[in-house]
């Protein structure tokens, strides 16, 4: 294991973890990013939207973009890579989940942050249509945790060449209880003022095995957890879900070189999460920085991971 210690500097004017966090998501200029639309019919009769940049068969190499808690295509950071990454000559594909392209999945079963089917199918998708070009993953937040769950089942037979993980809830039930302390609830608000509404609709459309009334009342994301989540996708409650899909039980047994970019002051969860030495394999190379907080990294020079992955993952084309 290799600890980084790498020239990322937070500017003094933007150097506390809400303005980091923030900060990108409101003010950060709206990439406008050219994605073709490919729509992958799954074996169980759902489907998922993949958005690239770059023909989806090529002999360049390709990024799997794994996004957040109620993310997509859409996001400043999955825009963020779709502009950097085609500049170092990596085509790049972002994996909406499961009823986040904008449209209703067809099943009652939804995503979640240790759902690691779909992206099995998908990197084995892009590996058939691709043979011979070089496949990357990187995740963001609860993609981050599903990324490296799903590293540490695979172990040696990952078929991907590098990965990188950013702003990962490592233990998902010590982040959820953040999420309800100081103002971290605000993202906790912000979170559930998406989360309850669609499947609110959803259920319109399709009659869910849920209590949809204490979905509705759900407060905190351990409340929605327990009364949409678990139930959903056949956890006993939240703390069951959390403990099976925490990804830091996985940690030790990953086989592919990846890196892992966290910030200490990250609001989403607490520094007693990041992972430590003897928690994670060989292959895992830890940059922690001190500020940044969640999917922040405003740097004085800009935005730091805009840099850093496309020369991370440059090292292994």
């Amino acid at each position: 294991m290799q600890v980084i210690n790498e020239s990322f500097t937070a500017p003094g004017w933007c150097n506390n973890s809400h303005c980091q966090t923030i900060w990108p998501l409101l003010a950060r200029k709206k990439l406008t990013i050219p994605w073709q639309r490919q729509r992958l019919e799954l074996p169980d009769g759902d489907f998922l939207d993949l958005d690239w940049r770059g023909q989806p068969a090529g002999t360049n190499p390709v990024v799997l973009v794994l996004h957040g808690l109620e993310g997509s295509s859409h996001s400043h950071y999955a825009r963020a890579m779709g502009q950097a990454l085609p500049r170092h000559n990596f085509r790049v594909v972002v994996m909406n989940f499961r009823g986040c392209s904008g449209s209703h999945n067809r099943l009652t079963r939804s995503y979640h942050s240790g759902e690691t089917g779909d992206i099995a199918y998908v990197v084995n998708n892009i590996k058939q249509t691709n043979p011979g070009a070089p496949l990357f993953v990187i995740g963001f937040s609860l993609g981050g945790n599903v990324l490296l769950k799903w590293l540490g089942e695979q172990k040696a037979a990952a078929p991907i060449t590098a990965a990188v993980a950013v702003s990962v809830p490592f233990d998902l039930g010590v982040a959820a209880d953040r999420m309800t302390q100081g103002l971290s609830r605000i993202y906790q608000k912000y979170f559930l003022s998406s989360l309850i509404p669609k499947i609110i609709n959803k259920n319109k459309l399709i009659k869910l095995p849920v209590d949809i009334e204490k979905v509705r009342g759900a407060k905190t994301l351990r409340e929605y957890d327990n009364h949409l989540t678990a139930p959903l996708h056949g956890f006993t409650d939240a703390q069951d879900y959390y403990i099976r899909s925490s990804c830091k039980q996985f940690l030790d047994d990953i086989s592919i070189p990846t890196k892992i970019i966290h910030a200490s002051d990250d609001p989403f969860m607490t520094t007693s999460i990041i992972p430590k030495q003897n928690q994670v394999s060989d292959h895992v190379s830890l940059s922690i920085q001190p500020h940044g907080g969640h999917v922040g990294f405003l740097g004085k020079q800009g935005y730091w991971l805009d840099q850093a992955v496309p020369s991370f993952f440059s090292r292994f084309v």
